[in-house]
């Protein structure tokens, strides 16, 4: 579910492109916990951002087909670097740490916190960010600050919805409208909202045929 209609010949040649690129292998390539650790830019990169236990790794593993790509976990905070997986040589996924609660001390928060800040703003190859939000929960004050923070950095960022198998579809239907009319708001905001559900696979081809466009051309196209 998007917030934009497409013809069935773009959409249907999207979905297999995305198909496409996630086939391919996708392989752990560094893992940060501070700034000097980042990898130097090479590939477009798509970042996966949201609160605590949003979902971003049960997310990441639904796309690219794999179970432990990304380490799930139902304790807030588990990801606590940021670490790039490489998507058929033409794609980097980043999975950020999580924002607001976590079982983590205080330092240790603003350490990651701090890291994560300095990819978002300084990042040349970034091509986007995927604004993890819960479906259930709609848009938080800690998910404002966020989208505040990439408007002024003038980053682009999509608002993907996680859990949306949770929701009936009148919920469902009603939050995306609720989010899309915030989006429209936002200067760097793309204006597409996908729900999504790493369960019930719902949002997950419409999702990845909106990052095959973000990717690096394949050999020999």
């Amino acid at each position: 579910m998007t917030g934009r209609r497409t013809a069935p010949t773009e959409q249907n040649g999207g979905i297999e492109a995305g198909r496409r690129l996630f086939a391919q292998s996708c392989t752990f390539v560094a893992a940060a916990a501070e700034d000097w650790q980042l990898p130097a830019p090479g590939h477009p990169e798509v970042a996966f951002a949201g609160r605590s236990n949003v979902g971003k790794s049960s997310l990441l593993n639904a796309l690219t087909g794999r179970t432990t790509l990304a380490r799930t976990s139902r304790v807030p905070g588990r990801t606590r670097q940021i670490n790039f997986f490489e998507l058929g040589g033409r794609l980097m996924l980043v999975d950020l740490p999580g924002y607001g609660y976590a079982k983590a001390g205080k330092t240790e928060i603003r350490r990651w916190t701090g890291l994560t800040r300095h990819y978002l703003k300084g990042r040349p190859n970034l091509r986007r960010v995927c604004l993890l939000i819960d479906a259930r929960h709609g848009l938080k004050d800690n998910d404002r600050a966020v989208m505040h923070d990439l408007d002024e950095a003038a980053v682009s960022y999509q608002v993907v919805l996680t859990k949306s198998d949770k929701l009936k579809p009148e919920a469902l239907s009603a939050t995306c409208s609720t989010v899309a009319a915030e989006l429209a708001r936002r200067a760097a905001a793309h204006p597409d909202c996908i729900a999504t559900s790493a369960v019930s696979g719902i949002g997950i081809a419409e999702l990845r045929a909106a990052l095959a466009t973000l990717a690096a051309p394949a050999a020999g196209g």
